[in-house]
């Protein structure tokens, strides 16, 4: 049953990426009007973490944001069937602007382990080729539970020549030893780690169970961080990367500071952004102790 089930949803991919690029906008903005609609447990945990994250919205507002979050998230998923099932040059022809790139070339040229940094916003699935066209990071990932669809994902998104290593000991180890060696990694540094793994800080005005990893990795500046998101453009044409350097407290060895620092700005990005955020992720689900769950 688990491999007819892989199939099944690597066969839909295939037949997903065949659609022109305005097709799979539509059917990922009709997704998102369905989550909209319809009760579903994405909408539910969505309007939970926006009501708790943008509490000075009204009603009406709220109902707005939500709408519009929900929208982005199937364009999400439809545009990131694409990326995983096209030549990568293809959803690289999606990138119309670039903001920054000098920080990566200068974090690459220093001769230190760069640690690219990003968070589920906009589309990290597009983001990855863009990485991965600069130099040739080894990109961390959570596997999904279908080995079809794990398989298809490790080779797709190691397209451009580089290495993915899965969130197992053995993917966090050789994380840190290309890092060390002066390599190139990428992480998405919002997911909820295990309490031991993480500090509560702030993130969107609530306090958030938040990885020490990539804070660990450019603590006394070991590494240099850059912060990488692809954002889609307004008018639906592609995205715009942005790279930024990762800010000093990020660098401090006291890992509260830099946990935090590291949080700051990926909330300036959701704030910016906040409809293109995967809000539908349950990102607070553990709540420091005495504080009732959310979910």
């Amino acid at each position: 049953m688990e491999k007819l089930k892989g199939a099944l949803v690597v066969g839909f991919l295939y037949l997903l990426a065949l659609l022109p690029w305005r097709a799979v906008q539509g059917l990922g903005a009709a997704i998102g009007w369905l989550m909209w609609k319809l009760p579903n447990g994405s909408r539910d945990v969505a309007s939970i973490n926006l009501s708790k994250c943008f509490p000075e919205l009204d009603a009406a507002a709220h109902r707005r944001l939500l709408r519009d979050t929900l929208a982005d998230i199937g364009k999400t998923l439809t545009e990131s069937a694409c990326a995983w099932v096209w030549p990568a040059q293809k959803s690289l022809a999606l990138v119309r602007e670039v903001e920054g790139l000098e920080v990566l070339q200068q974090a690459l040229a220093s001769g230190k382990g760069v640690v690219g940094i990003t968070s589920h916003l906009g589309n990290w699935e597009v983001l990855n080729h863009f990485y991965c066209a600069q130099c040739k990071p080894v990109i961390f990932y959570r596997p999904p539970k279908l080995k079809a669809v794990d398989e298809l994902l490790a080779r797709q998104r190691a397209q451009m020549g580089n290495r993915v290593a899965p969130s197992t000991k053995e993917g966090i180890l050789s994380v840190i030893k290309e890092v060390r060696r002066g390599g190139a990694v990428g992480i998405p540094a919002d997911p909820e780690p295990s309490l031991s793994s993480g500090v509560f800080v702030p993130f969107c005005g609530v306090p958030a169970l938040t990885s020490k990893f990539v804070p660990g990795m450019l603590a006394g500046g070991k590494a240099l961080g850059v912060f990488l998101h692809a954002v889609r453009l307004d008018d639906g044409s592609g995205y715009k990367v942005v790279l930024e350097a990762a800010p000093e407290g990020m660098y401090s060895e006291k890992v509260e500071e830099s946990v935090a620092a590291m949080s700051a700005v990926i909330e300036r990005y959701v704030r910016r952004y906040p409809s293109q955020y995967m809000w539908s992720m349950k990102r607070f689900k553990k709540r420091p102790p005495g504080e009732k769950k959310w979910y």
